[in-house]
């Protein structure tokens, strides 16, 4: 596959105060997150492995209810971060000095907390998980719609324009092609279970080769490369009509 040459960067004025935004940054009302969330949920199903969860469909549907997926490596499957039983694997986790470089959310315990609470405590337009593979932990994920977060501020975002975020955990399952299987994976569950998703987004920090050779082996296109605050960022995209030819 021949990567996509690089569209010109989307020219984007960086707000004051930038950089102290997230995920979790833009407020809307809850007349206008009950218009984004009023789109039809994809399929409910529950993998044999693990319990489905109780919550409530948000703005990305019922995560929990996703079902597991046959990959390359084995069976895995999406399940929804309970701070209280995941916090102490995630948190060594980010204090991976690999992982680290670019997550920064290295030190004591909560920091990491505060992340994920920030999430698991919100409107639901970002669920963090857990990637199990053949019921083994083995990456953390978030999906988030990126349509309702401040990077829409720099690209041309459609509505429900779904987001990827991904660490794998053990540096055992790094740099063996993992990553690229799990995020066509991943992708293809996002665009199965979310029928009014035009496409998937991600926006790896440019000096994390390996994360973005992941991307485009795993069937995203570079789109573009943009000024984040914090990072400069590879706009990935995996398109829903061009899901089958890359």
């Amino acid at each position: 596959m021949t990567p996509a040459t690089p569209a010109t960067p989307v020219p984007s004025a960086t707000p004051a105060d930038s950089s102290t935004e997230d995920t979790l940054d833009l407020k809307l009302p809850p007349e206008v997150l009950a218009l984004f969330a009023a789109t039809e949920p994809g399929p409910a199903e529950t993998g044999a492995d693990e319990p489905a969860d109780t919550a409530a469909p948000g703005l990305l549907g019922a995560v929990a209810s996703w079902p597991a997926v046959r990959t390359p490596a084995g069976s895995f499957r999406l399940v929804p971060v309970r701070v209280e039983r995941d916090l102490p694997l995630l948190a060594r986790w980010m204090n991976d000095p690999a992982v680290a470089e670019f997550w920064e959310l290295d030190g004591d315990a909560g920091v990491t907390e505060r992340h994920l609470r920030g999430q698991t405590e919100g409107d639901g337009r970002s669920v963090p998980c857990l990637g199990v593979l053949d019921g083994v932990p083995m990456s953390y994920w978030e999906i988030y719609r990126a349509d309702l977060d401040p990077v829409a501020r720099f690209y041309p975002a459609r509505p429900h324009d779904t987001g990827v975020h991904l660490l794998i955990g053990g540096v055992a399952d790094r740099a063996r092609g993992l990553g690229s299987a799990l995020l066509r994976a991943v992708s293809d569950l996002v665009l199965d279970q979310l029928p009014g998703c035009p496409r998937v987004v991600a926006e790896p920090d440019l000096r994390n080769t390996p994360s973005v050779a992941a991307f485009l082996s795993g069937g995203f296109r570079l789109s573009a490369e943009l000024r984040l605050p914090g990072k400069r960022a590879a706009l990935m995209i995996r398109d829903r009509s061009l899901r089958d030819r890359l």
